[in-house]
């Protein structure tokens, strides 16, 4: 099934004693890059969590937000910093001393000066975080990717009409070529009648054999087996399970490779029309195979 590298999800769960907020977004990459942001002391999670997502996007460019919210008491821990409050102390009740004041010292004075208390970082126990944030992760990705296959869904049936397109024009191809031993033949004898004005009788029999040899020459018959191959390919990569893009970019590229032989061996105007109509239709799904994962 076709997946589009571009979606986003967004996902909010409460698990006592913590609040999970994921935000993923997922734009064209050809390879696979994560870029996490995730809360300050919970860094030994990175790898799990680009890990998981590994484990369901293949290639695109992944931004994911990862916030976590530990709401319990001993999340927050305070410690004094009593050298510094002693000082500061001290120096207050001297300079009390040399004003001649014997007013004691407040502790709200003490606590003026700022930086004696401060927060202590409490060390997380990771597994047991990882545990309740998996079912978070997991509804955000399994979010992601079930718009990734809408979109997917809607690219591969804009792929379908072009493809069918093509291939009606790949029949009218087949029947222009058909037609070229006889204009082949037509411009010989032309060419023939203008140079000889008439007088010279024209040997049909050597007419035809020159005109199949020409006929020979700009024969696209290989080609368009091929390319009526690199069709059913394509169809058949599309309903795959696996990752499509990079395997039908490159077969567009031999599509491509098809169409520019056939081009530079028709020998009929119409012909050449058409397939230049193939190579527009074919640069379209080229520009929207780019989305493809």
């Amino acid at each position: 099934m076709i997946k589009s590298m571009t979606a986003y999800a967004r996902v909010e769960q409460q698990v006592a004693p913590f609040t999970f907020r994921i935000e993923v977004r997922t734009y064209n990459s050809r390879h696979l890059d994560v870029a996490l942001k995730l809360t300050h002391g919970f860094e030994p999670l990175e790898e799990r969590i680009k890990t998981r997502i590994a484990g369901t996007v293949a290639r695109g460019r992944v931004e994911i937000r990862v916030i976590i919210q530990d709401e319990s008491e001993a999340s927050t821990v305070f410690e004094v910093n009593l050298p510094r409050a002693k000082a500061y102390h001290r120096a207050l009740c001297d300079l009390n001393q040399a004003l001649g004041k014997s007013d004691p010292v407040a502790m709200e004075t003490v606590l003026a000066t700022g930086g004696l208390i401060q927060t202590v970082e409490v060390e997380k126990d990771v597994d047991a975080v990882w545990q309740q944030l998996q079912p978070c992760l997991a509804k955000a990705l399994a979010d992601l990717d079930a718009m990734r296959r809408v979109e997917g869904a809607n690219l591969a049936e804009d792929f379908k009409q072009r493809l069918a397109a093509i291939e009606t024009m790949l029949a009218e191809i087949d029947a222009q070529a058909g037609q070229v031993p006889e204009i082949y033949r037509q411009r010989l004898v032309e060419r023939i009648e203008a140079l000889t004005h008439g007088i010279v009788e024209i040997d049909q029999t050597r007419i035809a054999q020159e005109a199949a040899l020409l006929a020979d020459r700009s024969d696209i018959s290989e080609e368009i087996v091929r390319a009526r191959s690199h069709i059913q390919q394509f169809r058949t990569l599309m309903a795959d399970d696996t990752p499509a893009g990079r395997p039908l970019n490159f077969l567009l590229q031999e599509f491509n490779r098809e169409f520019n032989t056939m081009g530079s061996k028709s020998g009929k105007a119409t012909m050449s029309h058409t397939i230049v109509a193939v190579k527009s239709e074919l640069e379209k799904l080229r520009e929207q195979v780019q989305n493809v994962e």
